[in-house]
């Protein structure tokens, strides 16, 4: 079956859905969209699973079986994401060995409560391992300065991790430079780094949105004409760096073992200004072993009217893209000011989302 979303994954993209649930693996949905929709990986995170199980009775029955077991309220909402990781991972088990384990992964993340701890971060990740033992998994971590030595000791100990939250050049440099430390670990101690998989996942609209906000406060006919072209070309100059490093000089002695590239991966890609397309952070962002992660919405969205045969963008704009960058600084917007803040917001964010998922269950198990 081919459709619009088939000539995306052609022009080298995976389509991933940025959603899980209980609903989309009983009710056959994730296997349908797998099918029809091209979809070859799965991304999930506190939010969305704050709301697929406090906002929906299909846990209900295994919820009341875990409480009943005795179970503390964190390592039951734990105990109903592995389930839906577990099964998200076989349906998509297929795909893994078809692309030799370069595609066909379903993430899960730590929780964002250890964004700042270096060592929790790490024995979670490894817990996580543990308890949905899938190869095609990947453990979320967070991109704070913390996360860094985190993915580097994770990636040394053969565990695949999808670097997330990344929002700045600087620290996807760091992204990098913590993934290569890895392989290099795991290759001096025999490890096989053909079996070890990462994605480094720039969050697209949020950079818009709040570059948008400054713009505006300027105010200027010079700010003005920036408004949405940021996060676009934030992404592209991102692509320019991994270009640059996949292959590159530290890199190519570890592909010899069979390592593999960390792709870059578009999250946060639906549109939140309704002024701009709705396939702008697809349609603008065709590259060569990317990944777009995608809200179901915007997956039906390109169904309906996204481009079947898409073009990738090419050096040509990569330095277009870098322009771009360089004319923030000259109407006064700080980068790295812009950078710090969405870090922040985004912690935040998961933190009270995993927070009021805690408390919901909780509730849920009192008043039961």
């Amino acid at each position: 079956m081919t459709s619009n979303l088939h000539g995306l994954a052609a022009a080298g993209v995976s389509v991933w859905s940025d959603q899980i649930s209980r609903a989309m693996l009983d009710g056959g949905e994730l296997a349908k969209r797998i099918d029809r929709d091209a979809v070859t990986g799965v991304t999930s995170n506190p939010t969305i699973f704050a709301g697929a199980i406090v906002g929906s009775s299909d846990y209900d029955t295994q919820l009341d079986e875990l409480r009943a077991a005795g179970l503390e309220t964190d390592e039951i909402v734990k105990t109903l994401m592995a389930e839906d990781i577990r099964r998200g991972c076989d349906l998509l088990a297929p795909v893994y060995a078809r692309t030799n384990g370069t595609d066909g992964f379903v993430s899960v993340e730590v929780s964002p409560t250890l964004a700042a701890d270096t060592d929790a971060t790490v024995a979670e990740a490894r817990d996580w391992v543990k308890q949905i033992d899938r190869p095609n998994l990947l453990v979320k971590v967070p991109a704070t300065a913390e996360g860094m030595p985190a993915i580097s000791r994770l990636i040394g100990e053969g565990i695949s991790v999808n670097v997330t939250l990344i929002f700045g050049l600087n620290r996807y440099q760091q992204v990098i430079d913590a993934y290569l430390e890895g392989l290099e670990t795991f290759a001096s101690v025999g490890g096989n780094l053909a079996r070890v998989a990462s994605v480094a996942s720039f969050f697209v609209s949020r950079f818009d949105s709040e570059v948008d906000r400054r713009l505006d406060e300027i105010g200027t006919e010079a700010a003005a004409e920036l408004k949405g072209r940021t996060a676009v070309a934030n992404a592209r100059v991102a692509y320019g760096i991994y270009l640059d490093h996949f292959p590159g000089e530290r890199f190519r002695p570890l592909a010899a073992l069979g390592a593999k590239p960390q792709k870059p991966l578009w999250a946060s890609t639906s549109t939140k200004n309704p002024d701009y397309h709705d396939l702008l952070y697809v349609e603008d962002l065709v590259a060569n072993n990317t990944v777009n992660t995608m809200p179901l919405a915007t997956i039906d969205a390109y169904q309906d009217h996204g481009d079947p045969a898409p073009e990738q963008f090419d050096s040509e704009d990569i330095t277009g893209a870098d322009g771009v960058l360089s004319r923030l600084g000259e109407v006064g917007v700080a980068y790295d000011d812009v950078v710090e803040t969405l870090e922040t917001e985004g912690v935040d964010k998961f933190v009270a989302s995993w927070l009021e998922l805690i408390e919901e269950v909780h509730h849920a198990e009192t008043e039961g």
